[in-house]
């Protein structure tokens, strides 16, 4: 990248989430804490869904896909964030901070659009379920899982293309604790009118599309629960969803609040607090809301364990 032709601006200053001395310190604990535990539960779960041969189904490769993009997700962002809790002044160079929010894009577009294809693997489960094996094949899993990455490849192509053309020369405090589009728009000093349509026209695509298909899949979904006599059935079939459900709303009401409205000053700090969920929060709860409300994985889990302790 060449930081030349593209701005002045040779480095930035994070902001961060507070500008409180007395703050830094808890916050570095806090978020040291929710990082080794998105880290345990993510790599867990890849590790226990990977050793489980009951596991090696459609539904629980997909949800190992998703701690793998969390996992990735939290990496990005946190190591960063935690390094600035101790020095004394914020700073991400021009290249470091577009490889950031390079990557960053990447894998949050990526959770959008594999949230979707979990629930369209649940919709075929409950709705079709003769028809599973066959409509959701080992070759089928692939495609998704590679189509998945393939539009958060050009979605971060496209917006980190159309940053590097933004000319920074005023300001080169970010008012966040990361890279992300709508606090680095407000730094420039040229014209950014083609890049808030871009933000505006590829997040609604990213948070609407996978949105109206996961709210599609669940309508077919529990008009099918409704239909089954048993009401152990009925219980079971709400289980396997309800987990799905509580990851879909934390990541996707966070990602729309930042998202979905024109960049501005005034909310800016709100968005941090909303960024906060879906960047941080979501990759740790994910991992912990699969493993507590599915039986599957808590029966594998304890087995695993079992194991362990024999060895």
């Amino acid at each position: 990248m060449d930081t030349e032709k593209n701005s002045t601006v040779t480095e930035f200053i994070l902001a961060g989430l507070t500008d409180w001395p007395v703050l830094q310190i808890p916050l570095l604990l806090l978020f040291l804490s929710i990082y080794v535990v998105t880290m345990v539960g993510n790599l867990g779960m890849i590790t226990l869904i990977g050793m489980t041969p009951h596991l090696h189904t459609p539904m629980y490769y997909l949800l190992s896909s998703l701690s793998f993009i969390d996992l990735c997700h939290s990496t990005v962002i946190i190591p960063k964030m935690l390094v600035n809790f101790v020095s004394e002044k914020n700073i991400i160079s021009y290249n470091e901070c577009m490889t950031q929010l390079y990557f960053f894009l990447i894998f949050v577009i990526a959770e959008c659009h594999m949230l979707a294809a979990m629930a369209y693997d649940r919709y075929i489960a409950i709705c079709s379920p003769l028809l599973y094996n066959v409509i959701m094949s080992h070759q089928v899993c692939i495609w998704l899982v590679g189509g998945v990455y393939m539009i958060g490849l050009v979605g971060a192509t496209a917006h980190t293309g159309c940053m590097l053309r933004v000319i920074f020369c005023k300001d080169n405090v970010i008012n966040h604790y990361f890279c992300d589009l709508n606090p680095l728009l407000e730094l420039s000093c040229s014209n950014t009118f083609v890049n808030e349509v871009m933000v505006i026209c590829l997040s609604a695509f990213n948070i609407l599309t996978p949105s109206l298909t996961i709210v599609s899949s669940y309508i077919f979904i529990i008009a099918s629960i409704l239909r089954i006599h048993s009401s152990e059935g009925r219980s079971k079939a709400f289980s396997t969803c309800s987990s799905h459900m509580a990851a879909v709303g934390f990541f996707f009401g966070s990602g729309a609040f930042m998202y979905l409205q024109p960049s501005s000053v005034s909310s800016m700090e709100q968005g941090k607090v909303s960024s906060v969920f879906y960047s941080i929060i979501v990759p740790m709860l994910n991992p912990l809301i699969y493993s507590l409300r599915n039986k599957d994985v808590k029966i594998a889990m304890k087995k695993f364990m079992e194991r362990r302790m024999f060895w």
